[in-house]
């Protein structure tokens, strides 16, 4: 009997990339939630012009998966995901910062922040959400990206990877206009109004 083909089995580049796009929106969406609750009122989360996506997001869910999915004691993942979470949150801060001139977020006000780009209060969330994602969601999540029939799964995988290529090219490009702007510098031709 002949093993049918699946798609993205293991921990591959496409499943990595399909849990990318995943973190980019599900993140997105989950943090516009929790400011609404908090706050009372929407405000877009998204990181890229095209679609509600955060790349911050993605990327704390690929690392998540490399690190954390093999680990099996919830003290480790929580630990883990604190270190991993606030590590992340830090330098995402700071190379924003850095890059752009901007800034996202300041948590200078809280309780043992680290140069107010994170605190023990995110990192503890951090740990909190990793074991939620281990136990949880990346089992549910692996199980259906490995149900995406292989051609169609290829096809789009290619197609998404293209698109946010794009996205995050274009968005990059939005950034640094914009630091420029706010240094007076002058567009040098319609592209950079």
């Amino acid at each position: 009997m002949e093993k049918k083909e699946v798609f993205a089995k293991e921990i591959c580049f496409k499943k990595v990339f399909w849990i990318f796009m995943f973190g980019c929106l599900f993140g997105c969406i989950f943090e516009m939630l929790w400011h609404f609750i908090n706050y009372g009122n929407w405000v877009s989360r998204k990181g890229v012009i095209y679609g509600p996506l955060n790349p911050v997001y993605g990327l704390g869910a690929v690392i998540f998966t490399l690190f954390l999915c093999k680990i099996k004691n919830p003290m480790m993942i929580f630990i883990g995901g604190m270190i991993l979470g606030g590590g992340c949150e830090y330098i995402c801060s700071l190379f924003q910062e850095a890059v752009f001139g901007t800034v996202s977020w300041n948590y200078e006000n809280n309780f043992f922040n680290l140069h107010g780009r994170t605190s023990l209060f995110y990192m503890l969330v951090w740990g909190v959400l990793a074991i939620g994602y281990v136990k949880m969601v990346y089992p549910f999540l692996s199980k259906r990206i490995e149900r995406i029939p292989v051609r169609t799964g290829n096809v789009l995988t290619v197609v998404l990877a293209i698109f946010m290529v794009v996205n995050l090219s274009i968005s990059l490009t939005a950034c640094l206009r914009q630091e420029e702007r706010n240094q007076g510098i002058p567009a040098d031709n319609s592209f950079e109004v």
